[in-house]
C-alpha cells in the first residue's frame, strides 16, 4: 500500500517518499537494522524523525517496544555525538556555509544564541521535542559546550523521549499512537516544564543546606 501511494506522489515530494521509504522498513525483516541506522543518521543529516520508524515497529511489535525505544535513543546519541564531532572538526565557519546552502543559517544563529543563553536546556529541549536535534548536535561544539555535558544530557532526554513512546506502545499498543499524535507537542512541554522545576527545587534546597 505505501508503495502505491508513494507511485502516485509528484517526483518533487521528495520528502513524503522519504518518509514513506523509512515506514516501509517497519514490515521488514531488516526493520530492526534500520532503526539503528536512522538512529544514528537523523542527528547527522537525514530530515525524517526516526520518531517515525519507532512508532511503526512499536505499533507492529508492542512487546519488543521497550528494545526498539532503548536502542533508538543509544544510537541517536551516538549519531548526535558524531555530528558534533564533525562539527569542531569541519569548523564553524564551514559548518554555517553548509547550513546557509540548504537555507537554515538563520536557525544556526538561532541555536547559538539558545545555547549561549541557556546551555543545559538548549541540549536538552532539542533532544526531547521536535526541535531539530541535528541542529543543535552540529553546532554543540562551535557553543563552546563540553562533549561530556552534550552526550550525559542527551542519553537522559533522548531516552524519556523514545523510551516514553516505547512505554506508551508496550501498555497500551494501538492506543498510544493515537495518543502520540494528539498530544505529543503538550506533553513535551508540560514534561520540559517539570524539570524545570525540579531543577529550581533542587537549587533552593541546595542553597538553603548552604546556608
Amino acid at each position: 500500500m505505501q508503495n502505491t501511494e508513494t507511485k502516485k506522489l509528484p517526483w518533487w515530494h521528495w520528502h513524503r517518499r522519504l518518509y514513506n521509504w523509512v515506514i516501509h522498513w517497519a514490515d521488514t525483516r531488516f526493520g530492526f537494522l534500520a532503526l539503528i541506522l536512522l538512529a544514528v543518521t537523523e542527528p547527522v543529516c537525514v530530515p525524517i524523525p526516526v520518531d517515525v520508524l519507532v512508532i511503526a515497529m512499536c505499533l507492529g511489535k508492542p512487546k519488543s517496544a521497550l528494545r526498539y525505544g532503548l536502542t533508538c535513543s543509544l544510537f541517536s546519541v551516538l549519531g548526535g555525538t558524531i555530528a558534533f564531532t564533525l562539527g569542531i572538526a569541519i569548523g564553524g565557519e564551514n559548518v554555517i556555509a553548509v547550513f546557509d546552502k540548504v537555507h537554515l543559517g538563520p536557525k544556526v544563529d538561532l541555536a547559538l544564541q539558545l545555547y549561549q543563553k541557556y546551555d543545559f536546556w538548549a541540549i536538552a529541549i532539542s533532544a526531547l521535542t521536535p526541535v531539530p536535534y541535528m541542529l543543535f548536535s552540529w553546532v554543540g561544539g562551535m557553543a563552546g559546550v563540553s562533549i561530556k555535558k552534550f552526550v550525559l544530557i542527551s542519553i537522559i532526554f533522548r531516552t524519556m523521549r523514545f523510551g516514553g513512546e516505547a512505554l506508551l506502545f508496550y501498555f497500551l499498543g494501538e492506543k498510544a499512537r493515537k495518543l502520540i499524535e494528539k498530544y505529543f507537542n503538550l506533553a513535551t512541554i508540560l514534561v520540559v516544564i517539570l524539570l524545570a522545576l525540579i531543577v529550581f527545587a533542587m537549587k533552593k534546597l541546595g542553597n538553603l543546606f548552604a546556608g
